[in-house]
């Protein structure tokens, strides 16, 4: 019943911008933690992003996307976002959109994931 549907991936030019949106259903998606994970060819998938539960006041980043990229949510469209700005080729990869049931946005291993949206950067 849960289901998460990512969004807005595509090709783009290095230094290019591309907004992800993960729309989610069959949760209280207010209490629950959203996170952005992405997956490189041939590599191990990463942790990219996370905002908190209720007002997602709290935000979390590896440092290879800070300054680059937001993370937002929209708890009356159960919605959260990915504004990627300056994408490099490395950025490559497939991103996955996560819910997590933890007060702490650092932990907690999430619980629902969606199937994943394919984002392309050329040189």
């Amino acid at each position: 019943q849960v289901q998460l549907v990512e969004s807005g991936g595509g090709l783009v030019q290095a230094g290019g911008s591309l907004r992800l949106s993960c729309a989610a259903s069959g949760l209280t998606f207010s209490r629950y933690t959203m996170k952005w994970f992405r997956q490189a060819p041939g590599k191990e998938r990463e942790f990219v992003a996370a905002i908190g539960w209720l007002s997602g006041s709290i935000t979390d980043y590896i440092d290879s996307v800070k300054g680059r990229f937001t993370i937002s949510r929209d708890n009356a469209k159960n919605t959260v976002y990915l504004q990627m700005n300056s994408l490099k080729t490395e950025d490559t990869a497939v991103y996955y959109c996560a819910a997590s049931f933890s007060l702490d946005i650092k932990t907690g291993t999430p619980q629902y994931w969606g199937q994943g949206a394919q984002v392309t950067v050329s040189s």
